[in-house]
């Protein structure tokens, strides 16, 4: 295997999605083009091709890298099978990619995520008459619109104070 052309590849492909991220602070995905890519990254188109079909296959990329960062976050617990419920190290996680986020939910990605960190166990506790399809989607909008306003707020609370916010709402359920 070569090592070398690896990173070197590793590296490119970085700069390319680092430079969409970037792109998407002023423009739609719709709106960018392989060349502004390219360009900001500064490849070759022929490098941005080595390693994508097209700008949605990026998109593609990008959001499975950053699932996988996410899963690895509570890999430990999933492993013990364990739930601590620890939203801070979610809201950690968001504040030291918020571009990304914020891109993230620009590119409706967020909209294909489907929340498997949910606790039925402790919901079947506060909702016992059980609909607990319902109560998921609401927590996932929920949790999804405070981490939006978070991220509009430029993450001007802590993770942990975010995670507090969320814990008051779901206190005196029992």
């Amino acid at each position: 295997m070569n090592t070398k052309g690896n990173k070197r590849k590793q590296e490119s492909q970085e700069k390319i999605e680092n430079a969409f991220i970037a792109l998407l602070r002023d423009k739609t995905a719709d709106e960018i083009s392989v060349t502004e890519i390219c360009k900001k990254a500064s490849v070759n188109r022929s490098t941005f091709y080595a390693s994508y079909m097209d700008i949605r296959d990026l998109m593609d990329a990008i959001g499975e890298r950053m699932l996988g960062a996410l899963h690895s976050i509570y890999a430990d617990e999933e492993t013990r099978g364990y739930n601590s419920n620890d939203f801070s190290k979610l809201f950690a996680h968001i504040k030291d990619h918020q571009d990304f986020y914020r891109a993230y939910f620009k590119m409706g990605l967020d909209l294909r995520l489907q929340p498997n960190r949910y606790d039925t166990h402790l919901a079947k506790k506060y909702y016992p008459s059980g609909d607990i399809d319902y109560h998921r989607a609401f927590f996932r909008a929920g949790i999804t619109a405070i981490i939006k306003k978070w991220l509009d707020d430029d993450c001007d609370l802590s993770p942990e104070q975010l995670f507090d916010i969320l814990k008051d709402e779901y206190r005196n359920k029992s």
